[in-house]
């Protein structure tokens, strides 16, 4: 099963996706890990997901880009942590972002269960500069294939999921 968890910044997104992945699986668990730890707050973002997650059996791929390149058994349940990150450093950091798309649909093919994480970054109404304002446009579209490519997409609002796709899994 594939999921997509969407919402905004800080609502509780991780800590849903990996509650969901636990209840998905008793086996082997991937976290995929794709931010870049580049000044103090992303170093502590990255420091309290690894709190988390702790103890929990994940074994963690750091992969800020080329999410084909990932390794892992065959059937573990999957957890990507998350796109708007790995398009961030595709886009600017040398990569190729078209191949996000393809690379989920891989992935997806691997595991047992994915669980991808991305963000709701469009409802501010804000008008960006052109590099932003095409940043959002491939998000938005990497989002809109992931969504049709998934079983079940959930939007956590205020830590509490809102189903739009699919039949809700048990959590």
């Amino acid at each position: 099963m594939t999921v997509l968890i969407t919402g905004g910044s800080g609502c509780g997104k991780s800590t849903f996706a990996e509650k969901l992945t636990e209840s998905l699986s008793a086996g082997s668990r991937v976290y995929i890990a794709t931010m870049r730890v580049v000044d103090e707050e992303s170093a502590r973002r990255v420091a309290r997901h690894r709190a988390q997650r702790a103890g929990k059996g994940y074994r963690t791929i750091e992969c800020p880009k080329d999410l084909s390149g990932t390794e892992f058994a065959p059937g573990a349940s999957v957890l990507l942590e998350d796109l708007p990150n790995l398009l961030a450093n595709e886009m600017f950091g040398g990569g190729d972002w078209k191949r996000i798309a393809p690379a989920l649909k891989e992935l997806s093919g691997k595991c047992r269960h994915l669980v991808i994480v991305t963000n709701d970054v469009f409802s501010d109404g804000e008008n960006y500069d052109p590099p932003t304002a095409e940043y959002m446009r491939c998000l938005a579209q990497i989002n809109s294939e992931a969504a049709r490519m998934a079983e079940v997409v959930a939007e956590v609002v205020y830590s509490i999921p809102v189903w739009l796709k699919g039949d809700a899994p048990c959590v």
